[in-house]
C-alpha cells in the first residue's frame, strides 16, 4: 500500500511538473510521541494550498502544512516546520501528545530567459542560461535552431512583438543591434519582467531611455533596466559579456547583490565596454 501511494504521488508530481504547475511536496522527517502520520509520509500541495495527494496528518496539522506550503511556493525556498500536537492551546489544537518535523520543498517551473537578438553574445547567453536552469526562448528573424540548440522556443516572425509574452517571471536580455530595442524595452517594462538588460553602448542606451521617457514610462521603471548589463567582471569579449549578464541574473535569483556595471565600473572600464560593443556591432556579432 505504501509503495502504491508513493508511486501515485511521484506520478502526480511528474504530471504537475510537465504542465509547468507550481506545487510543493511535504515530507514528515521526524516524529516524536504519538502521531497520525509516520516518518516518510508525503503529500503534494498545489499553488492554491489544496492537498492533492498523500497524507501528513489530519486536522490542524494538515492546515498548518498547507499554509506553510503556500509561503514556500511564493518565496521559492524550502522550509522545515515543527508541528506540536502535544498542547491544545499552544500547539495546533490536537492534544495527541506528539511532535512532527516536516520538510516542505517547492517545485517551480524553470524561469524563462528571453533573448532578443542573435550573434555571439546571444549564443553564449543561451548556452550559459541553459546550464543555469533557465528555459530559453530566442526571438530574432535571424535565429536558427542549429545555432541555438538549447532553445526550447525560437521565434523568427514576430513583427508586432505579440508572439513572445513577457511576465513577472521572465528574464529579458535585449541585444538586437539597435533593431526595435526601444520597443522591446517598452514591452518588457510594461510586462514587469523579473530582469531587463539592454546590451548596447552608453550612447545608444541614452537614446533608448529618452524614447521611454517620451512614451510616458516613469524614471523608476527606466532605472530598473540594466544598461550596461551584467556584473563588473572586466569583460573584454562577447563571451565574457554574456557571462557577466548571466552572473547578474543568478545573483538576482539567489538574493545576492545585483549592482550593475553602471554603479561600480570606472570611466575607463565603461569606455572599454562601449568600444567592445561597438566593435561587436560592426562585426555583426552582437545579438
Amino acid at each position: 500500500m505504501k509503495q502504491t501511494m508513493s508511486s501515485e504521488l511521484y506520478s502526480k508530481a511528474a504530471e504537475l511538473a510537465s504542465q509547468g504547475k507550481l506545487f510543493a511536496i511535504a515530507t514528515v522527517v521526524r516524529v516524536e510521541g504519538s502521531s497520525s502520520a509516520r516518518r516518510g509520509s508525503k503529500a503534494v500541495i498545489d499553488s492554491t494550498g489544496r492537498l492533492l495527494l498523500g497524507w501528513i496528518g489530519g486536522g490542524c496539522a494538515e492546515s498548518a502544512v498547507r499554509s506553510e506550503a503556500l509561503k514556500s511556493i511564493e518565496t521559492g525556498l524550502p522550509r522545515t516546520i515543527i508541528v506540536d500536537m502535544s498542547d491544545e492551546q499552544l500547539g495546533v489544537g490536537m492534544p495527541c501528545g506528539g511532535i512532527m518535523e516536516i520538510f516542505i520543498e517547492p517545485v517551480l517551473p524553470k524561469p524563462e530567459l528571453l533573448i532578443v537578438g542573435h550573434g555571439r553574445i546571444a549564443e553564449t547567453l543561451a548556452t550559459l542560461g541553459h546550464l543555469m536552469g533557465f528555459a530559453i526562448t530566442v526571438n530574432d528573424p535571424g535565429a536558427d535552431q542549429t545555432v541555438f540548440p538549447q532553445a526550447e522556443k525560437i521565434v523568427t516572425d514576430d513583427f508586432d512583438l505579440t508572439e513572445t509574452p513577457i511576465g513577472s517571471k521572465t528574464f529579458v536580455v535585449i541585444a538586437t543591434q539597435h533593431k526595435r530595442d526601444h520597443l522591446w524595452l517598452q514591452k518588457a517594462l510594461h510586462g514587469n519582467a523579473a530582469y531587463v538588460a539592454l546590451i548596447a553602448s552608453s550612447h545608444r542606451a541614452a537614446l533608448v531611455f529618452d524614447y521611454l521617457r517620451a512614451a510616458g514610462l516613469s524614471e523608476e521603471k527606466i532605472a530598473s533596466v540594466h544598461a550596461p548589463a551584467g556584473l563588473n567582471l572586466g569583460a573584454a569579449t562577447p563571451e565574457e559579456i554574456a557571462l557577466s549578464v548571466i552572473s547578474q541574473m543568478v545573483a538576482l535569483r539567489r538574493g545576492a547583490s545585483i549592482d550593475s556595471l553602471r554603479l561600480h565600473q570606472s570611466a575607463s572600464a565603461s569606455e572599454a565596454i562601449d568600444a567592445l560593443i561597438r566593435q561587436c556591432e560592426a562585426d555583426g556579432v552582437v545579438g
